[in-house]
């Protein structure tokens, strides 16, 4: 956007305004090598050896147009106006003061201890190539100052670590950024990463792409340095560009230079105590002789507003730390607290008193409180109990910590309570502040719950903030601690009963209505055998004859007068009779089937 664009535009102005030049002295005449000077604020000033890096020298021997850096020897007797800053560059910069600086914290240079450079000084000088298959041999004593430069130009930066210290690391060449992957990546690797970049001691060598996948090349693999190497390229590897990974497995370093800002508060944002990162540990930042031009740029660094201001009426703040840095004295041109001078890093640069808190304008309440995106479960705790699942309960909101009125407050507020913490079941409502009264705001008042809420914030109650009580009537629960897991919860173990004993119901009825169905069965049998004898005899009687056991369908039928000397034509299916199987009626059955006949008639 043209908001960042204009800030970009700005800060190089800034920088142009102090670092207007370089050059490489020679007994007094400008040359392709010498000691590096740089004209700082219109001041010729020479630069400090500590933490010079051949692709520092690279930067400025590209800047003068004197080729490329050969080599950077070691300090030499020069002016006693030594320049500290300390340059991080990765090489491929075109100009020495667009590379990251570092001042905060830096000691002071020793005299003599004056960065030197080496250019190849005609563009057309041919360089020695590099021999990807040869590698310094272990122990060796090579050092970056007297390390030949080779004509490649392979570059080495740190990316995505937050700082020109920190990153995943990647190696240009043949005008290609690649990584390398953490097959045996180590320490002994990553020091020589730390000590090529002037970036100080080695803390953490990381794998599996921590600080994100690269893209491009994966220029090297297996890589074993001792950790005496000059370049990581001259480590023993599996050679130049071969590899079996892929990029979840660039490697990464954190070195012991590498500098992070933040304030540390508990409720608010942009205010708090400044505490900056160093050695691989947060420590205190001093607050002595902080003026408002300091204060403003780590406002500014940390996207807080453009001014702020010392807060000295807090109390010591709890705990112990390291103190780090004391002194700080930041410029109107520079444009980050790393480039503003101070004293030495010191692990107890001052007394626990003079510890710096700060607020800058834009301070806002947390709306969590933590750092992170909250759930309502991390905006409910319990305080004052003898366990996290007993207490008096407190809640955040705008920015603080308050309490909730016992107004209302039953076993059905406090089993979403519990619920909401997980911690199991409610046991008890608390009330009349048991737990100890608590401080601050009292949030919530005439809470009323259902009980099966997932939230407190849920619930009905009264607007936040407004109530008629005091901490005398802060809420508290007891819970059982633990929830009970899946179905064993209390609601569980009860529709796990209720289904039981609806299963066991069924299972009863169904068996009921089977044992009807078969009993009404049985009898129908019983009352269709019965008539059907009964049937059996009036036909018989009917047709003439005697009763027999024949059915009806099995007889032989006389077709009347006038069909005497017709055949008898059997029923098809019907069986034979046989002459004298009718059985004789008893007397009285035979005297009731003539009085159905009777009555039919």
């Amino acid at each position: 956007s043209l908001g960042l664009l204009n800030q970009i535009l700005l800060k190089f102005c800034l920088f142009l305004s102090v670092y207007t030049d370089v050059r490489l002295m020679t007994n007094g005449t400008s040359q392709c090598e010498g000691q590096v000077e740089m004209n700082i604020s219109g001041r010729w000033r020479a630069l400090c050896a500590s933490h010079w890096s051949l692709a520092n020298a690279n930067v400025v021997c590209r800047q003068l147009g004197c080729g490329v850096a050969i080599s950077t020897p070691n300090g030499a007797e020069g002016s006693d106006q030594l320049w500290k800053a300390r340059f991080h560059c990765s090489g491929t910069e075109s100009f020495l003061w667009t590379c990251p600086v570092t001042a905060l914290g830096v000691p002071d240079c020793s005299h003599g201890n004056t960065a030197s450079v080496i250019c190849s000084g005609n563009r057309s000088q041919v360089l020695p190539q590099c021999n990807d298959s040869v590698s310094e041999q272990a122990g060796s004593a090579a050092s970056e100052e007297s390390a030949p430069y080779c004509s490649d130009s392979r570059q080495l930066r740190l990316v995505d670590g937050g700082g020109p210290c920190a990153g995943r690391v990647e190696i240009l060449d043949q005008g290609s950024w690649g990584t390398i992957c953490d097959d045996g990546w180590d320490l002994d690797d990553a020091r020589v990463v730390c000590r090529q970049l002037g970036c100080g001691e080695v803390l953490n060598a990381t794998g599996s792409a921590h600080f994100g996948a690269g893209s491009g090349p994966i220029w090297l693999d297996d890589l074993n340095c001792t950790g005496k190497e000059s370049h990581v390229w001259r480590c023993p590897s599996r050679g130049w560009g071969r590899h079996d990974c892929r990029h979840k497995e660039d490697a990464g370093v954190i070195c012991s230079e590498f500098l992070a800002l933040r304030m540390v508060s508990e409720d608010q944002e942009c205010a708090g105590w400044l505490e900056v990162f160093y050695n691989g540990t947060w420590g205190s930042v001093c607050r002595s002789p902080m003026e408002d031009i300091t204060v403003s740029m780590i406002c500014r660094q940390l996207g807080c507003g453009d001014s702020g201001s010392l807060n000295t009426s807090v109390g010591l703040r709890e705990g112990s730390r390291p103190r780090w840095v004391d002194g700080i004295q930041c410029q109107k041109t520079d444009t980050s607290l790393w480039q503003c001078p101070s004293d030495p890093w010191k692990y107890s640069s001052c007394s626990p008193k003079e510890e710096a808190y700060i607020s800058c304008a834009g301070r806002r309440p947390k709306s969590c409180p933590t750092a992170a995106p909250c759930t309502d479960r991390e905006k409910l705790r319990l305080r004052g109990g003898d366990s996290k699942c007993s207490g008096r309960v407190e809640v955040w909101h705008s920015g603080s910590w308050g309490t909730v009125c016992d107004d209302s407050w039953s076993l059905a507020e406090a089993e979403v309570v519990c619920q909401q913490l997980g911690c199991g079941q409610a046991l008890e409502a608390v009330r009349a502040a048991t737990f100890g009264p608590g401080n601050g705001s009292i949030w919530l008042d005439e809470v009323r719950c259902g009980g099966r809420e997932s939230s407190l914030w849920d619930c009905a109650a009264e607007p936040w903030g407004q109530s008629d009580c005091k901490h005398e009537e802060d809420a508290g629960v007891r819970c059982s601690g633990d929830p009970l897991p899946g179905i064993f919860s209390l609601p569980g173990v009860l529709c796990l009963i209720l289904g039981s004993l609806l299963f066991l119901v069924l299972v009863i009825l169904v068996t009921q209505v089977f044992r009807w169905r078969a009993e009404r069965r049985g009898g129908l049998q019983g009352e269709l055998g019965t008539r059907e004898s009964v049937w059996r005899q009036e036909m018989g009687q009917v047709l003439g004859g005697e009763p027999g056991p024949e059915a009806p369908d099995q007889k032989t039928y006389a077709l009347g007068e006038g069909y005497d000397d017709a055949e008898e034509v059997p029923v098809p299916g019907a069986l034979p009779t046989s002459e004298g199987s009718e059985e004789e009626m008893p007397p009285e059955k035979e005297d009731g089937m003539k009085s159905e006949i009777g009555e039919w008639g």
